[in-house]
């Protein structure tokens, strides 16, 4: 018994990765968050926690308020899609004091970076067009469920295109959004509005996946232009292609509204709109500064941070949304519409992990 109890002990010493408490992975964990806390001065995490706001309040509140459009007599999915990208003179806005203030040029453009701008401009007002259909026949609750699945398709295209690591944790991210789509489409009857048919109800689902899967394309898109053209990630340098790719988004979707005629027809709808005049001014005028202010957002904390937070605030948006259109649009929420928030939040938080852990056993 003796030397048994012997060579347990010797096992227990030479272990090398002796058992640690949860009380002391707490302690390190706010230990190395206070020294992440020291390292940067309070302008930064200031600026980190409005970018964060931004996000969480902007990209709900401009979901709502295309709803909201549509809702109350908007018919118009272009000029939705329009006022998506109005609002690129307030990156140039912020763009232009950096110059200054950081003492940095303008990056050259050349051919290359021109053309990669312009077709990822085309793509987002393609992008646009599709998310106005979803949130024209869709519920805003459902719609931002679906969007959510945008996750999945940055995954897969940043591996395919960007060579991005997947494991297991991302891969199984992947399987469990997928299914929480699966369960809002075995849902769809509970939540259709009466004035929208099936087959406009179906339209709504399959443009907001398409978009979903657009959206992941330009992620990853965007991403392979850093590597390849431009090289560098400096705040200057991300804000110039955010402004580049949203004046040609803009250029590509007032095309589009001038040959659809849209633009002449915003006097009638106007009219028409449920409220009056001003109340359809001021959804299209807030619209389109709560968009962009969720992009300048989530890139300023994309460049401060990391992904992994904009995955976080990304999981935390999409029932912030849900619960909004419940409570102020009076959206329907169905037992399996909760179920899908649930297995779609677990979902990101699956991903969170498999990002912030991406070397462990990559594909």
């Amino acid at each position: 018994m003796q030397p048994l109890l012997e060579s347990g002990r010797r096992m227990e010493e030479d272990s090398p990765n002796p058992a640690v408490s949860l009380r002391a992975r707490i302690s390190a964990l706010k230990t190395m968050a206070w020294e992440e806390y020291k390292s940067k001065p309070i302008s930064h995490w200031i600026l980190l926690l409005l970018s964060s706001a931004a996000m969480l309040v902007a990209f709900p509140a401009s979901s709502l308020l295309s709803r909201i459009y549509f809702a109350n007599g908007g018919t118009s999915k272009w000029i939705i899609s329009w006022v998506a990208v109005a609002g690129w003179p307030l990156t140039a806005l912020i763009l232009l004091p950096t110059y200054f203030f950081c003492k940095t040029f303008p990056t050259p453009l050349n051919l290359k970076l021109t053309l990669s701008y312009a077709f990822l401009g085309f793509l987002s007002a393609a992008d646009n067009l599709m998310y106005a259909y979803a949130y024209a026949y869709l519920p805003a609750s459902t719609a931002s469920l679906l969007a959510s699945s945008s996750l999945v398709f940055s995954a897969l295209f940043g591996y395919i295109l960007v060579k991005n690591k997947l494991n297991a944790s991302i891969v199984n991210a992947i399987v469990i959004i997928t299914a929480a789509m699966t369960i809002i489409a075995l849902d769809s009857d509970s939540d259709r509005y009466d004035y929208v048919t099936e087959k406009q109800y179906i339209l709504g689902f399959v443009w907001d996946i398409l978009g979903s899967a657009l959206h992941g394309l330009i992620f990853a898109l965007s991403e392979l232009v850093f590597v390849k053209l431009l090289g560098r990630r400096s705040f200057h340098v991300v804000l110039e292609q955010q402004l580049g790719v949203s004046l040609f988004a803009f250029l590509f979707t007032t095309i589009g509204v001038i040959w659809n005629k849209d633009f002449q027809g915003m006097a009638s709808e106007a009219r028409s709109f449920e409220g009056g005049k001003s109340s359809y001014y001021l959804v299209l005028i807030w619209s389109t500064i709560t968009f962009q202010l969720g992009v300048l957002g989530a890139t300023a904390v994309l460049f401060l941070s990391s992904t992994v937070l904009a995955g976080v605030l990304n999981a935390v948006r999409v029932p912030l949304t849900s619960i909004a259109a419940v409570i102020l649009l009076n959206d329907p929420m169905s037992g399996l519409k909760i179920l899908s928030l649930i297995v779609t939040f677990w979902g990101f938080g699956c991903y969170i992990y498999g990002s912030s852990s991406g070397s462990r056993d990559p594909f």
